[in-house]
């Protein structure tokens, strides 16, 4: 597995914060850093496998990934984010206590992926210009600017995945895209879906292609694709069975979808042939 070193990305062996934007970001094996990391996803879609496990990335998501963590990602499509890099909570001159406003671990559960709104992603952009252009100014006041940036940082990301609770028209999107991420398989009316959520039709369909980049039911079928090919790959259940546990109603349906979306077959990826030729 891949090890990214500090060495390589931070500025100085003193700097506690570096800034890498992907524009867009390609898929990149598994690996493993000797730093923390905070990815913000700006838009565009791709497939974030975390530990082990999938997720699907769109606009507005955002994932904290620890030093021990492993992740991937596959499966991009004009997915653009932002890395911000850290060295650890306890790695600042002028900050302490970081750790109270990043994911806390309960009962082996590590709650890594958040949704925040595109309000506060463009009210996060300035932050990060900020971090981007303040290079490594050694001097006492750049280093204070510098972890007071990345202060308020976490403070707008942890208000804004709170305000998910309370959520404005524009968070009542990130509303739906998290309930599809849960309910993935069952079966989606747009219209019924755009009614429970306080959204027109339109602006359902208008918003999620500018998160996305795909159309509702294109992104549905994605999400719905990557589940099963988290399953081909970690399950001994039939092909038929895990097409219709991800929402598929006709396997053959399924298998050409899953052809088209991913240039491998059910039954190639169940063989391992795709990771052969890797």
């Amino acid at each position: 597995m891949t090890v990214l070193h500090s060495v390589d990305f931070f500025p100085s062996k003193g700097a506690s914060v570096a800034i890498e934007p992907r524009l867009p970001q390609v898929a990149f094996p598994e690996h493993h850093h000797d730093f923390c990391e905070i990815v913000i996803v700006e838009h565009g879609t791709g497939t974030h496998i975390f530990n082990g496990q999938p997720y699907t990335l769109s606009g507005g998501s955002v994932c904290f990934v620890r030093e021990h963590d492993r992740h991937l990602y596959e499966h991009t499509e004009n997915l653009f984010l932002t890395n911000v890099l850290y060295r650890s909570p306890g790695g600042f001159s002028f900050l302490s206590g970081l750790e109270k406003l990043l994911p806390q671990e309960q009962d082996g559960f590590y709650p890594s992926h958040w949704r925040v709104s595109q309000n506060v992603l463009q009210q996060i952009k300035p932050l990060l210009n900020q971090l981007e252009l303040a290079g490594d100014n050694p001097e006492i006041n750049a280093v204070a600017c510098r972890e007071m940036a990345f202060m308020q940082l976490l403070v707008l990301l942890r208000q804004g995945s709170l305000a998910q609770n309370h959520p404005s028209p524009d968070g009542r999107v990130d509303q739906l895209l998290s309930w599809l991420e849960q309910h993935f398989a069952e079966d989606v009316c747009w219209d019924v879906l755009a009614e429970q959520h306080a959204l027109s039709l339109r602006t359902l369909h208008r918003q999620l292609k500018q998160r996305t980049g795909l159309t509702p039911q294109r992104y549905l079928n994605r999400l719905r694709l990557i589940k099963a090919r988290h399953l081909l790959r970690h399950s001994e259940d039939s092909i038929t069975n895990i097409a219709y546990q991800c929402g598929f109603g006709d396997s053959n349906h399924f298998s050409t979808l899953f052809k088209r979306e991913f240039t491998w077959s059910p039954r190639d990826i169940r063989l391992g042939r795709d990771t052969q030729l890797q």
